[in-house]
């Protein structure tokens, strides 16, 4: 599932990796923290649901600026992907596992969400 944001890669791409902005777009995430603060391959960290539960989860493959993705407790979970369209847009997309699939509708909430928040710090920030 894609979705064209108005807003310039980098900035779509700094708000998918910093765990901090997480809870701001995505429904399903309360708070997540990342073993040395930095996402990148291989990193590992523990993500809150929005119901509370506490879940470890690690960075399965990562490209900078362009896609990363993660297992959940151990599961395949969200890929997560960035492409620049044209000056100041780009388009994100989630891919979920397909036993996963229902999750999608979950994916199409964060991407509005994503889409608003990118707006507004793409206007902070002029990008």
């Amino acid at each position: 599932m894609h979705r064209e944001l108005i807003a310039g890669p980098a900035t779509a791409w700094d708000l998918l990796v910093d765990p901090r902005r997480w809870p701001e777009w995505g429904p399903s995430v309360q708070s997540a923290e990342v073993d040395g603060g930095v996402l990148g391959p291989g990193a590992e960290g523990t993500v809150t649901t929005a119901v509370g539960v506490r879940l470890p989860f690690r960075v399965t493959s990562f490209e900078p600026g362009r896609r990363w993705a993660w297992a959940v407790a151990g599961l395949p979970a969200t890929d997560h992907t960035v492409e620049a369209t044209s000056p100041g847009r780009c388009r994100v997309g989630f891919g979920v596992p397909w036993p996963a699939a229902p999750y999608l509708a979950v994916c199409r909430v964060a991407l509005d969400r994503l889409d608003n928040l990118a707006r507004r710090v793409a206007t902070d920030h002029h990008d």
